[in-house]
């Protein structure tokens, strides 16, 4: 908890490198919405859903079909289960990181099956 809010929320909200030195995005604000219907909606057909390793960690990637907005989950064990945290949101500003993401989902997209 920073100044009464979870870090995931000053997350999806703010961007920098350094925890203490984040600064508010207003594209991220604009967005604040996005993440649970994403979450809630996939699996589906026009979400693009993968599987991401960062520093050692398990996350699931869930974006927009034009990799504009990203959400990643964390994934976390406790005992004999696994369940996902939200970590953070982002909008992708511009072209070169969306064919980056789209590059990294092909290559590690989750296939859903009913």
């Amino acid at each position: 908890m920073e100044n009464g809010k979870e870090a995931t929320f000053w997350h999806m909200i703010s961007e920098g490198k350094v925890e203490a030195d984040r600064l508010p995005d207003l594209r991220r604000c604009e967005r604040i919405c996005w993440p649970r219907p994403l979450i809630e909606k996939a699996p589906a057909e026009d979400l693009r859903v993968w599987r991401q390793t960062r520093n050692r960690e398990n996350r699931i990637a869930i974006a927009v079909p034009d990799f504009s907005y990203i959400v990643i989950l964390a994934e976390r064990s406790e005992g004999n289960g696994v369940y996902y945290l939200p970590w953070t949101a982002f909008f992708v500003e511009y072209d070169n990181g969306r064919r980056r993401y789209q590059k990294e989902w092909n290559a590690n997209k989750l296939e859903w099956k009913d």
